[in-house]
């Protein structure tokens, strides 16, 4: 066992190199993928006070300083530059359905390396990140802070951390980032979406904040495989149940099933106006990405 840097708790070479590599494709995709789109896409905080000066003609009287003014005996004007520091968020699902994954990788790894990806291009562009980590309870919650080494501690929080809990409560993770995120962020939510009862949090947090959900799927969360009979297990309840897979209507009613939860979490993204993104195990996790902030830099020269 070894140390990674800033860590107190050694970590395994193994979740070492893992972390590695995730460290140096994330920051390459950042800078070559991502490169422009994302502090084009993403705003800062508006505007902050810089300095006054005197009045100019054709200056908007309603920035006046009425009180300099008063002081100097001629009128002086509130100067203000674009506030452009950001802190991104990242509220994610480390419940145990998060460990599966039957194509190139689980969607905790998935996960990971999405974090990466969206961290690195924050810190490209001096904003903050910062993270929830949540189960059916707040496993972990990093403060949004700047640099390379911040980010490689969230990474390897994700990556490396071992559940206390087996389940999810997205409303609980959801009702904190609404707390410890005083000012409006970008909020990346990155989950498979199983939970239920998060709604209300859901529309809450995105009236505070720029939410994106970001829903991990694996081919078999959509499709039973045709095996015979076999034994399922629900990684968050420990349940055990035996399903037929050879009977065809058993596989059609799950396929139904996903697709109706599927298509009831696409509504409840449109409903609330959220640009969301689908992450497949088995496929590039860097296009949805991509495509998303494509999709709202065309948006915003319209």
């Amino acid at each position: 066992m070894i140390k990674a840097s800033g860590s107190k708790n050694p970590l395994p070479p193994e979740l070492l190199k893992q972390l590695r590599r995730i460290e140096i494709r994330t920051q390459r995709l950042a800078n070559e993928q991502l490169s422009g789109t994302y502090s084009s896409v993403f705003k800062g905080q508006g505007l902050s006070f810089r300095e006054v000066r005197a009045y100019l003609p054709g200056d908007d009287v309603r920035w006046i300083d009425w009180n300099v003014s008063a002081r100097m005996s001629e009128p002086f004007v509130k100067v203000f530059v674009e506030e452009r520091e950001m802190t991104v968020m990242l509220v994610v699902d480390a419940s145990q359905s998060e460990q599966f994954g039957t194509r190139r990788a689980s969607k905790a790894r998935v996960a990971a390396e999405i974090a990466a990806l969206c961290s690195f291009s924050a810190i490209k562009n001096n904003d903050r990140v910062g993270l929830v980590l949540a189960t059916e309870a707040i496993e972990k919650l990093v403060p949004p802070k700047k640099g390379d080494k911040h980010v490689m501690r969230v990474i390897r929080e994700i990556l490396g951390h071992e559940p206390k809990y087996t389940g999810t409560n997205l409303k609980l993770a959801l009702e904190t980032l609404v707390k410890v995120a005083k000012r409006k962020s970008v909020a990346f939510v990155i989950s498979d979406f199983f939970a239920s009862g998060f709604e209300r949090s859901l529309a809450l947090a995105a009236a505070k904040h720029d939410v994106i959900p970001v829903m991990l799927v694996d081919p078999r969360d959509e499709e039973l495989p045709d095996v015979g009979l076999a034994t399922f297990e629900d990684l968050e309840t420990g349940e055990e149940v035996v399903v037929d897979t050879g009977d065809r209507s058993v596989r059609d009613h799950y396929r139904a099933a996903m697709r109706k939860l599927r298509g009831d979490r696409d509504k409840l993204f449109k409903k609330l106006a959220l640009d969301a993104v689908v992450v497949k195990t088995g496929e590039s996790f860097v296009s949805p990405l991509r495509d998303l902030f494509a999709k709202r830099a065309r948006r915003l020269r319209r």
